[in-house]
């Protein structure tokens, strides 16, 4: 019988090959300084959003929430010259990667490759800030691929970024998890047919209920994959 369980358990241990990782959330904790520069922006534009619950923009790019912003008021706005001002903001006002990043990532990432594990990236961000992002906290080099849904003609929820994350691994999808953080992310995974764990969200209430797993620390992953 021990060894029935033995066996159970081996089946269950899998056969993970390759892990996709969101970027925000996960990798780097920026959450709190995206909400206030987007804030600060929309206030140089008498614009608030105090009204708004800080769920809506976690995991979220603006472009994605602007009527929740904006309301009634939006056809009122040229969300293209909108889009454009803020574009230039962010440059003015860049994410400090270096700062944010999640003190145990190295770590995490360097056992994972440890164990011949594949690693992509699929986020939401422009991938030129993915790689200043990878670039600045010294672990890009531990990825196999790296994606923006901005190159995929889709942002998460769509299935889009992981699916050509998957694409680019070349494992079975049974064989490949992600990790996430954002609902809309959670729901990106699962909606392209992959096993999705959450790091687990402590500030802003994030819906992670679809996730197959919920870490509570990215420090937790090695261990969890070995039980």
């Amino acid at each position: 019988m021990k060894e029935e369980n033995v066996e159970v358990g081996q089946e269950e241990e899998m056969c993970f090959k390759a892990i996709i990782f969101d970027m925000d959330g996960v990798l780097f904790e920026t959450e709190d300084f995206y909400y206030k520069r987007r804030a600060d922006f929309l206030a140089t534009k008498g614009v608030s959003v105090a009204h708004l619950d800080p769920r809506v923009f976690v995991g979220a790019r603006a472009s994605q929430i602007w009527s929740l912003i904006l309301g009634e008021d939006i056809e009122n706005w040229d969300l293209p010259q909108l889009e454009a001002e803020y574009a230039q903001y962010k440059k003015q006002h860049p994410t400090p990667y270096g700062a944010c990043v999640v003190p145990e990532a190295k770590e995490v990432l360097s056992q994972l490759k440890e164990k011949g594990l594949s690693l992509a990236l699929a986020s939401n961000t422009d991938l030129t800030e993915i790689k200043r992002a990878l670039t600045e906290a010294g672990i890009l080099s531990y990825f196999d691929a790296v994606f923006s849904a901005m190159d995929c003609g889709a942002c998460k929820p769509h299935p889009a970024v992981y699916e050509q994350a998957w694409a680019a691994l070349a494992v079975d999808k049974a064989e490949t998890l992600v990790i996430e953080d954002s609902q809309m992310g959670i729901a990106a995974g699962i909606a392209a047919g992959l096993e999705v764990w959450a790091i687990e969200d402590k500030k802003w209430g994030v819906d992670q209920s679809q996730a197959r797993d919920i870490l509570s620390h990215l420090r937790d992953l090695p261990e969890k994959l070995n039980n």
